[in-house]
């Protein structure tokens, strides 16, 4: 798992074990992306030998799970929280209400009707 670690971090928010992690667990993905679409062709190619579809699907789920992109997960990136993230700004809604109330969103503001 030490080699998924990254060594020096410069991600410019608040960070914590989590958010060290889930930094990590992105890095894994993008460089083993091309390897599992690779693997994942030749599972679904019917036309070629079961053999070779098996033995792709065996180095398939032989792959570390950092690799998979079910294992990213959003972050605020002020506060590190999992849940409530607002996807367009990487926040979660507590740190976004605030800081569109103290005017450092651009474009945005308290709606009123």
């Amino acid at each position: 798992m030490s080699m998924f670690r990254a060594k020096k971090l410069d991600l410019g928010c608040f960070t914590n074990v989590r958010i060290l992690r889930d930094h990590s667990k992105r890095k894994a993905f993008e460089a083993a992306e091309p390897e599992r679409q690779a693997l994942r062709y030749i599972i679904r190619n019917t036309l070629l030998p079961a053999r070779t579809r098996a033995i792709a699907q065996l180095q398939l789920t032989q792959m570390h799970c950092y690799t998979r992109p079910t294992q990213i997960r959003n972050r605020c990136i002020l506060g590190g929280k999992g849940r409530g993230i607002l996807r367009d700004f990487k926040m979660s809604r507590y740190n976004f209400r605030m800081q569109a109330l103290e005017g450092n969103l651009p474009g945005v503001k308290k709606a009123s009707w």
